[in-house]
């Protein structure tokens, strides 16, 4: 059997802020939405193409920030150009570390972003 990996849920308190973060941020596009108002929710799935594993914005009407919690840990995505793709969050004022790498890396092979609601997202060398 095989399983196929299809979305990830992040839950967001201010919707078409995280949207502009994921496609400005990532070039990600809005694959679909989906608005269940007597469920009092909203689901925006966006991914860098049609077909491709999804993030799926999960925004609750009404709801507070939430608390992420020590056990999330981050998403990941992979960029050929580290440096240049690093240089252009912070100039777009995005809140990244310092480009990193493990004790055996011979050079930075990742940095991290923090979308809007405070998820890290690790941007690793290709």
């Amino acid at each position: 059997m095989k399983f196929k990996p299809i979305h990830s849920c992040i839950r967001v308190v201010n919707l078409e802020k995280s949207v502009d973060f994921y496609k400005n941020a990532f070039g990600f596009i809005e694959t679909r939405r989906k608005d269940y108002p007597e469920d009092k929710f909203t689901l925006v799935y966006m991914a860098p193409e049609k077909g491709e594993f999804e993030i799926e914005l999960t925004y609750n009407y009404g709801h507070e920030a939430y608390d992420i919690g020590n056990g999330y840990s981050h998403i990941a995505l992979e960029v050929e150009d580290l440096e240049k793709h690093h240089e252009e969050h912070k100039n777009k004022g995005y809140k990244v570390t310092d480009l990193g790498g493990l004790s055996d890396a011979k050079r930075p092979s990742f940095y991290f972003i923090t979308d809007p609601d405070g998820y890290d997202i690790e941007i690793i060398r290709a």
